[in-house]
């Protein structure tokens, strides 16, 4: 499973009244680890930055004059997403910009070559709803260090991206992709089947200590999501009913 995390930045807020992509950045997941592969383009827009922008990225007109332009670096930007789900913090802000880039290229919309387009802006709203979801706010919440983000940049926010993903996508669904992410080799060879319903399995049960390493865990979910994580509050749901099982049981 090949993911990218995309971030832009742009002159201004408003892709429809003229402004344009100056930076991309491009991280690449596989299975869920991060390649090391990455796309990074600053991007001459051929127009200067609204102030409000500017003080957000601080990429000047200057700095940007000697850089190529989208039409030159746009099929290597689509190759490198062609076929990939794509992630993007706020995915119609920055899709909106892409497509209209694309649009003047003659080239088709963004979401055409890409595979599914995952807005983490939506997905944390669902999983913290009331709070406060933006990609500083998911770092804290999340632990991760974002200490050298004194401006927005698309490749550093991309990374910092990644991490947030990742953190807000952990868990037993991951880990059954991962093993699913895995494929054979040349040369491997077949294990035979066994069918399951044959064999006696033993129950080992926990120690203490595995126990404690446990809650360990547990304790270091909970304080990054500054509450109480699925793993404790289902566990004892089931305990209470299985108990409330085994006293009708005796009861009758």
């Amino acid at each position: 499973m090949r993911q990218i995390i995309l971030d832009t930045e742009t002159t201004g807020l408003n892709a429809r009244t003229g402004d344009r992509i100056i930076e991309i950045g491009c991280v690449e997941l596989v299975n869920r680890r991060l390649t090391g592969k990455n796309l990074h383009f600053y991007v001459n827009p051929e127009r200067d930055s609204d102030p409000g922008a500017l003080a957000v990225h601080g990429l000047t007109t200057e700095f940007l004059s000697d850089k190529p332009k989208f039409a030159e670096v746009a099929n290597e930007i689509l190759d490198f997403v062609t076929g990939a789900d794509i992630i993007i913090h706020n995915a119609p802000f920055d899709i909106g910009f892409l497509d209209a880039e694309l649009s003047s290229l003659g080239k088709p919309p963004f979401r055409e070559h890409c595979a599914e387009i995952i807005d983490t802006l939506v997905q944390a709203k669902q999983i913290f709803p009331g709070k406060r979801n933006s990609l500083d706010a998911l770092c804290e919440r999340f632990g991760i260090s974002n200490a050298h983000r004194t401006l927005h940049g698309a490749l550093l926010d991309s990374e910092l991206l990644a991490e947030v993903y990742l953190a807000m996508t952990r868990g037993q669904d991951s880990l059954v992709i991962d093993m699913l992410g895995e494929t054979a080799t040349a040369g491997d060879v077949a294990a035979p089947r066994v069918q399951i319903e044959t064999l006696v399995l033993p129950v080992i049960a926990a120690s203490a200590e595995e126990h404690a390493a446990h809650d360990a865990v547990l304790d270091g979910i909970d304080k990054s999501l500054k509450g109480t994580s699925v793993w404790r509050t289902q566990p004892a749901a089931e305990e209470a009913k299985s108990a409330e099982t085994a006293a009708a049981t005796q009861s009758a």
